[in-house]
């Protein structure tokens, strides 16, 4: 039914003509429920948004004779939709800000460590995009248009490769996608555990089978049957791609097991676990230090143009 209005509304305007880019579908929100409160109270599953989407862009696509483009941004590509090919058979526009295009080694895609894995996203971890939405902070006088901001793009080719998108020539040019559900090898670099009133420290690196490291995913410390509860709490810190620092803190000392776990809700690496035993004796209590009043903050202000490009 969307697709169908969309073409009704094409036909309606007298089809497309020389000066216009065939449409584009705008997926960036998967709520299908929302509360009173304007919260979402239900999602839809990756499959079901990579299945509506496949089947409105191939209707599209079918209807007009042009091939559509798809518009969203990395981490609801990897986060709310699957790895599909049919998906890259359809031109990119890909939406990240607080990148300057004109700065030869900025591209979208990447994290700050490691990158976004989706359809889109070859084996060196690069997004294959036609069309880079870098800011919504353009200065709209500048560009004799009405208002103070819009949103600003660079297109990734040449003058006719831009034409054969807006004509509906447009080929998706081969590449090697990322793999899926890969094999992945944890290994523990060293682990610290001493007494209670230290942190325990494991070190450790997950890598690809060619030793490369993983380029997506995460690790936790998951406790094990312990004959009493192990109660604790504890930070990830990732420190490069594929290396990560777990750091545990408890009151309970004794022999305690788990395991290290590695999980990658992209599918792109294998979960993978590592047993680890550590024995930790009593530590000296702290001493409690007085409670510090707490300070009145000043509300923030709200900038909707916090490091964008401005231009």
């Amino acid at each position: 039914m969307q697709a169908q209005k969309v073409i009704w509304r094409l036909a309606s305007l007298g089809g497309y003509n020389e000066l216009d880019l065939p449409y584009a579908l705008d997926i960036e929100n998967s709520c299908i429920r929302y509360r009173t409160n304007k919260t979402c109270a239900k999602r839809a599953t990756k499959s079901a948004v990579t299945l509506w989407s496949k089947t409105f862009l191939s209707a599209v696509k079918s209807k007009t004779g042009r091939t559509p483009i798809v518009y969203s941004y990395p981490n609801f590509l990897e986060s709310s939709m699957a790895r599909d090919k049919e998906l890259a058979q359809y031109p990119l526009w890909l939406a990240q800000y607080a990148l300057n295009p004109a700065i030869s080694t900025a591209a979208p895609g990447f994290k700050n460590i490691g990158c976004y894995v989706h359809s889109w996203t070859t084996s060196s971890c690069k997004s294959q995009w036609n069309i880079w939405q870098y800011t919504s902070c353009g200065i709209a006088p500048k560009y004799g248009v009405p208002g103070t901001r819009l949103d600003l793009n660079v297109f990734r080719g040449s003058q006719d490769e831009f034409l054969a998108l807006a004509t509906g020539a447009w080929i998706p040019e081969e590449i090697d996608h990322m793999p899926i559900n890969e094999t992945s090898t944890m290994v523990l670099d060293y682990s610290v555990a001493t007494s209670t009133d230290k942190y325990v420290v494991f070190s450790l690196k997950v890598l690809r089978p060619d030793s490369s490291p993983v380029v997506t995913g995460d690790v936790k410390f998951v406790s094990g049957a312990n004959p009493t509860e192990f109660k604790f709490t504890q930070s990830v810190v990732r420190q490069t791609s594929g290396n990560w620092k777990i750091a545990l803190k408890t009151d309970l000392a004794g022999t305690w097991n788990g395991q290290l776990r590695f999980s990658d809700p992209s599918g792109t690496h294998a979960d993978v676990a590592y047993p680890v035993i550590f024995t930790l004796a009593q530590g000296v209590n702290p001493t409690p230090s007085p409670a510090a009043k707490p300070t009145p903050t000043a509300k923030p202000t709200t900038n909707g143009c916090k490091n964008q490009i401005k231009n």
